[in-house]
Formats: C-alpha cells, sequence, structure tokens
C-alpha cells in the first residue's frame, strides 16, 4: 500500500530560482554535468528472498560512483505481494516501469531482483567490473540535455521540486522526451513478518517514494516541471533525497539525471 500524494498542477509556472522570493531555494539546488550519469535501476520486493543481497549491492554503489557518476534508485514493485507479505514501499506503477525497460531490452520477463542501467538489462550487475564498464560507456556521453534540480519548503510537510531542462541540438531530433521527477528515502528499516523473508530486519536505501513524469516538447528552449508535494507523517525529511531525469522512451535511452540529498536549510517545517 502506498500513501496518496497532493499534487499541485502538473506542469507549473513556478517561482524563478533567481526571484527574491526564491528565498532559500539558491542553497540547495544542483545541476547536471556535461556528461551523461548513470541511471541505475533496480526493481525489487521485501517479499522476495533474493532481494535483500541487491539492496545491499544498491546501497554500496555511492561508495564506487560519485553522484555525477551514477544515480541509484530501488523501486519497489508489488507483484510479490500475494505471497502474503505486502511491501509498503511497493507501487504498482514501477511493475509497469519494469515491463516497459524489459520491453525496451527485448526481455520475455520480469522478475526481481532485476537492473537497468540507462534503460538496458544489465542481467551481470553482481559482477563489478560489467557494471564499470556499462557506467562508463554511459559517462563518455556528452549530456543530450542540461537539467537545474531545486528543492524548497512550501509549507507544513510541503515541499516544491523545480527542474529545469535544456535540451542540446542532439535530442532535438527525439520525438518522445519525457522528464520524471523523483524523491526517494534513505536508511529505511523494516521487520518483515510473513512471505519469504519472514523474521527479517531489512534494510532500504535509494527507495523512491515519489515518481512523476511529464512530457517535453521539442526544440532547445528551456522547459520547466515542478510539483509540490505533501509529505505523509512516516517519512523522515532529513532522509529524503530529489532527483530528475530525461528519457527517450522510443529509442530507450537516458539523455542526462541529476540528483542531490535533502538540504537542512530547506526542509519543511514540520
Amino acid at each position: 500500500m502506498f500513501v496518496r500524494l497532493l499534487l499541485a498542477a502538473a506542469v507549473l509556472c513556478a517561482t524563478p530560482l533567481s526571484s527574491p522570493q526564491a528565498g532559500q531555494a539558491d542553497a540547495c539546488s544542483r545541476s547536471s554535468p556535461r556528461h551523461t550519469v548513470a541511471l541505475v535501476e533496480l526493481f525489487t520486493s521485501e517479499g522476495c528472498s533474493s532481494c535483500p543481497p541487491a539492496d545491499r549491492w544498491l546501497e554500496a554503489l555511492p561508495t564506487r560512483h560519485a553522484p555525477d557518476r551514477l544515480l541509484p534508485l530501488a523501486l519497489h514493485v508489488d507483484y510479490w505481494d500475494y505471497i502474503g507479505w505486502q511491501d509498503p514501499y511497493a507501487q504498482a506503477q514501477f511493475a509497469e516501469r519494469q515491463r516497459l525497460l524489459g520491453r525496451l531490452s527485448r526481455s520475455s520477463s520480469i522478475y526481481t531482483p532485476g537492473v537497468f542501467a540507462g534503460m538496458r538489462e544489465l542481467r551481470d550487475w553482481r559482477d563489478p567490473a560489467a557494471l564499470d564498464r556499462r557506467v562508463q560507456e554511459i559517462n563518455r556521453q556528452p549530456a543530450r540535455v542540461g537539467i537545474s534540480l531545486a528543492m524548497r519548503p512550501a509549507g507544513p510537510r510541503r515541499i516544491e521540486i523545480e527542474a529545469q531542462f535544456t535540451p542540446q541540438e542532439s535530442a532535438v531530433a527525439a520525438r518522445h522526451l519525457r522528464a520524471v521527477l523523483v524523491l526517494y528515502e534513505n536508511r529505511l528499516v523494516s521487520v518483515v513478518h510473513r512471505g519469504e523473508n519472514r523474521g527479517a530486519t531489512l534494510h532500504h536505501d535509494h527507495v523512491v517514494r515519489y515518481w512523476s513524469i511529464a512530457g517535453l516538447g521539442g526544440g532547445t528552449e528551456q522547459q520547466k516541471v515542478a510539483r509540490a508535494v505533501v509529505l505523509p507523517p512516516e517519512w523522515k525529511a532529513a532522509q529524503l533525497g530529489v532527483a530528475a531525469f530525461v528519457e527517450d522512451t522510443e529509442r530507450g535511452e537516458v539523455l542526462q539525471a541529476v540528483s542531490m540529498p535533502a538540504c537542512p536549510n530547506v526542509l519543511p517545517i514540520e
């Protein structure tokens, strides 16, 4: 079960970051590098006995790859819930996401743990050399979209995420560009009472809590996407991070990604 979020309009004309009204927003922003950041997506579930090692693997990735090189995300799927344990972080849209990536990778099935790097399936993710090769392959590509990402408080238990996207000439021909805005949470702990992991205490990082998609128009003009998100009481604001990426769903490519941890001076007032 996941908590329904209260959202503002799908695409907002938010206050520019450089305006006086932006306040502390300037202190909590990040821009993407000139090279492409590798987006690594782990599809996992607390109902899957082979998933905890993969969760630990994802947790360790930032110790080997800098944030301007790799963005790790854990997407908990719901198709294991039927065996007796309902994953508290699972969302049906993540199973649909995995099916989309599977079709793009010409995979005949979806399963957990499943790993995709730059929207391509990485079956040998357990091999550090294989992952390094894939990350380096992605990092060598010049970024085809520039992203400026920011977060600011928007009231009690409410934050605003804003991303500005600037496509480069090399991205103009893509007809199916879309932006994804993400909130993820670290240091999550679950005690599992049923299912394959019964009796286990599981630890999770980079767990996607919020996922919002917006289509991007053509051309090289800067485009802005903003979301206002009400944080449920069980979310720990200090453990949140924010991310954004742009993907071409026709070619199955991530054109750029960027992330940053929540900034203490812009965390929402309880």
